[in-house]
Parts: C-alpha cells; sequence; structure tokens
C-alpha cells in the first residue's frame, strides 16, 4: 500500500452512505437474489446461516445450493430460503446454479474440501457473472493453487479470517493493524479482488487501493457462524445493487454494530451466530434513520 494512501474508518458517517436504497414500490426481484454454494453433513448450520443472514440483510430471494445428501436437512428448516440440491459434477451443478439468475453469489460457508467441490469452485470463478463472496471451504480449497485466485473471470470480495488469510498468502499476518493494512491492501492489488481480513478491526481493501479498517474489538462476535453471517450479509448487498467494495464495508460495520448492541443487552460471552443475524435489520435501519 502506498504510503500516501488514505485509510478511511468504516464508521456511521461513511457507511450510511453505502446502504443501497430502498424503492418502496419495489418487489422481492428489485432487491435481488442471493445464490449461497455452501454446506455439507457436517457443517449444515454453516450454510443455514449464511442463508438467514442474506435474507435479514435485504435480499428478496435466497437460493440456497447445497451438495444432494444435505438437500433434505436443509429444506424447510428456513421457510424463506428456496433449496437448490447439486449434482456431483462440476458442469452440471454450475449450470443448476446459473440456471437460478443471482445476482450474487457467496461460496463456501460449510463447503467440504474435496474434488468435486474444487471443480465447482474453480469454474464459478473462472467464469462471467454476478460477483461472489468467497468464504471458508472455497478459500482452503483455492488456497492450495494460490494461482487461481488471480482474477480472470467474475469480482470477488474475498472473506478470510487470519488463517486463511496465512494458506491463502503463504504467510501468517500478525496482530498490527498497520502490517494488516499494508498486507491486505498488497494481497487485494495482486489478486484483483476485494480482501476482507476478519477479526478486531476487520480490514476492507480493493484493487484500485482503497482501503478501509472497521473501529469495532468486540468478543460478542467471536462465536462459531459469525462469519457465515457476514458473508450472508455482503453477498445479500450486492445483490441490492451495491458495489462490492462498498458491500463489503457496509457489511463489515453492521456486522460490528450488531456486535456492540448484543453486548450491551447480552455481554460478551455467549452470543449466537443466529443472534447476529437476526439483528441485522434492526441494526440497518438504525443506520438509516441517522441520516434522516
Amino acid at each position: 500500500m502506498p504510503a500516501d494512501q488514505a485509510v478511511v474508518t468504516l464508521d456511521a458517517d461513511y457507511c450510511r452512505g453505502l446502504l443501497p436504497l430502498r424503492d418502496p414500490v419495489g418487489h422481492k426481484g428489485t432487491f435481488g437474489t442471493v445464490v449461497c454454494v455452501a454446506g455439507s453433513l457436517d457443517y449444515a448450520g454453516a450454510a443455514l446461516l449464511t442463508a438467514t443472514a442474506a435474507l435479514r440483510g435485504g435480499a428478496g430471494l435466497v437460493v440456497l445450493a447445497v451438495p444432494r445428501p444435505l438437500q433434505p436437512v436443509v429444506a424447510g428448516r428456513v421457510p424463506e430460503v428456496v433449496t437448490l440440491e447439486l449434482p456431483i459434477e462440476a458442469p452440471a451443478a454450475f449450470a443448476r446454479i446459473e440456471g437460478s439468475q443471482p445476482d450474487a453469489m457467496v461460496i463456501g460457508p460449510g463447503l467440504s474440501e474435496n474434488a468435486a467441490n474444487f471443480k465447482l469452485v474453480v469454474r464459478i470463478l473462472r467464469s462471467e457473472g454476478a460477483p461472489a463472496v468467497i468464504d471458508a471451504g472455497a478459500l482452503n480449497l483455492l488456497a492450495v493453487t494460490p494461482d487461481r485466485l488471480v482474477r480472470r473471470g467474475r469480482l470477488c470480495v474475498l472473506t478470510p479470517h487470519p488463517g486463511e488469510f496465512a494458506r491463502m498468502t503463504g504467510a501468517a499476518v500478525g496482530a498490527d493493524d498497520q502490517e494488516r493494512r499494508e498486507r491486505t491492501a498488497t494481497t487485494a492489488a495482486q489478486l484483483g479482488h476485494v480482501v476482507v481480513l476478519k477479526g478486531a478491526r476487520t480490514v476492507v481493501a480493493a484493487p484500485d487501493g482503497r482501503v478501509g479498517i472497521a473501529p469495532f474489538a468486540n468478543a460478542a462476535l467471536a462465536t462459531a457462524g459469525s462469519g457465515d453471517v457476514l458473508s450472508g450479509l455482503i453477498g445479500a448487498l450486492i445483490a441490492q445493487g451495491a458495489e462490492p467494495f462498498d458491500a463489503a464495508a457496509a457489511g463489515v460495520y453492521l456486522h460490528g454494530r450488531v456486535g456492540e448492541r448484543l453486548s450491551w443487552r447480552m455481554g460478551d460471552a455467549g452470543v449466537l451466530a443466529s443472534d447476529i443475524a437476526h439483528e441485522l435489520p434492526a441494526t440497518r435501519h438504525e443506520l438509516a434513520q441517522h441520516s434522516q
């Protein structure tokens, strides 16, 4: 990151202007379709949390695309989510996903790290189409061949935690904020994608040099599934029309602000990822109201 590169604080004043507008005469198609490619029999909850967060984040329609054995497990668990079973073969699975006409995709939460999923994720990444949020299992699949992450197809938002970031880049990242900013900005420029380095004071960087850092450090968010909620939220904001960097920045702000609101009411231990997802509408409303 150039020494004179300005770093934006992802606070309410900055992020309220990034929220997609809500047309009062809109319909579900107006607010976009998110397709979540997620889940496995061991991690069905990750898929459901991602889809729930996409709905709570304002998407008009959410399609949860899961491996065929998982579909009966997740169908109806969130009544508002459409489920789509995916065949093992990557071309057929890709065709089913594209047939859902996504405005945004979220790929990876709870996804098994196997050869079939690797072929599917690479096929999605290399194709033109709606922006995609790449997280968790998908990041780990691609980390074995980091050159696959370099942009050649659709624009993506990569959302690694520090361990995934280390696997993705080949080197661990420390806790120093300046190092985290510089490493995230460099990685975004090298890969051609937006990168979100999660953790206390989450960093968001775009390939064009824009960098934002969140002001939040909150133990309430340190719970399994919290990252899945963030991925679903960012996907929802993209589907509603936000540019990927703006969606990532606004999503990181809302996620962190939810942590503050929940910790005030519940303390900083015992908050569940589902609590985070269900708090999103009120937190977005709070941010939007302050602009009026």
